[in-house]
């Protein structure tokens, strides 16, 4: 049994910094590649030494912030997603289930069809305060219940608050052309167009919700072996649950207020670290969160190289990329629950 242990405390943190170079590499090639590549060398000497030439420019104003904006949301929507998994034992959650994507959704259409704002900070700060309204009605919801049934109770209010937002949503488009220009674009998901001050502005929320997620996946275990033998093991169990609803609105939400919904990365990422990191909550995480940020910075550089001299947005390909990995997860009947 020891050895055991001992090889799977070898194996988790290799694991965990072999994922860290794929980060650092994926993060390279973000900032390399696009409508036009710049050698690694440029690269490197834009955001190391400051250079002064096109490239430079190009890297330091429009691909920096973008790559750091695709870190930040990759890596809150892959530990909200494994969060989202762990609470539920649901192979197939992911943060949409608390209605986030459809609550930022309405907001951002009601201030654009209310108001006729469609300034970036306003759209973004919109589609968070929408987000949190939502997660909280459905928090309110799921705690009405049993602690066994709480679980239920939140998806079925999940499900439903996000039938009706996106049915008000699809009305407030099609009564207004403003509101349709604005929600096409921001509904795709996608990195482009933001600037240090956006990424500034979620990095706060984002870092409660990462450490928080850290906290919160110590108690996913325990609570995977159903909430009786949690509580004989120490767990409080109605405490984690609502640390773990609020971790994971405070990680979805700026997220998706930010780049729109990103379709499947939370979903994908939990199950591509599972795959390293077997049942280990502990570590699934924090990986799920490093594999989320090398997915989407992945899908997003190939969305630019591949669309030339145009681009693909993110979400786009993130659909493109999720929606067989979907399909095959359904097929598969050992991911019944977890």
């Amino acid at each position: 049994m020891s050895t055991v242990r001992g090889s799977a405390g070898f194996r988790l943190p290799l694991i965990a910094g072999l994922l860290t170079a794929g980060l650092a590499l994926a993060a390279l090639l973000s900032l390399a590649l696009g409508s036009n590549a710049i050698p690694f060398r440029d690269v490197l000497a834009a955001v190391l030494t400051h250079a002064d030439s096109d490239d430079a420019t190009v890297i330091t104003s429009q691909r920096l912030p973008r790559t750091l904006l695709g870190l930040a949301v990759g890596l809150a929507l892959g530990m909200a997603g494994a969060l989202m998994q762990g609470h539920t034992r649901n192979p197939l959650a992911d943060p949409g289930l608390f209605g986030v994507n459809a609550g930022a959704a309405f907001a951002v259409a009601c201030l654009t069809y209310g108001l006729g704002v469609s300034a970036s900070p306003a759209v973004v700060l919109a589609a968070l305060v929408g987000a949190a309204a939502v997660a909280t009605v459905v928090t309110l919801f799921g705690l009405r219940g049993t602690s066994r049934g709480a679980l239920v109770l939140l998806a079925v209010a999940g499900t439903a608050l996000s039938a009706l937002l996106t049915a008000l949503t699809t009305g407030l488009v099609l009564l207004d052309k403003r509101t349709l220009d604005v929600m096409r674009f921001w509904q795709v998901g996608s990195l482009a167009g933001r600037d240090y001050g956006i990424v500034l502005w979620i990095l706060p929320l984002l870092a409660a919700g990462v450490l928080l997620a850290l906290v919160n996946a110590w108690s996913l275990d325990a609570l995977g072996l159903g909430e009786e033998t949690a509580r004989a093991l120490g767990t409080r169990v109605r405490r984690s649950r609502i640390t773990g609803i609020v971790t994971i609105t405070l990680l979805a939400g700026p997220a998706t207020a930010v780049c729109g919904p990103i379709a499947f990365l939370g979903l994908v990422a939990p199950h591509a670290a599972r795959a390293l990191a077997r049942h280990d909550q502990r570590w699934l995480v924090p990986l799920s969160g490093l594999t989320g940020a090398i997915v989407l910075l992945v899908a997003d550089t190939l969305g630019r190289v591949g669309a030339r001299p145009g681009e693909l947005q993110a979400g786009i390909v993130m659909a493109v990329i999720g929606a067989p990995v979907l399909l095959a997860l359904t097929r598969r009947r050992k991911l019944a629950a977890l």
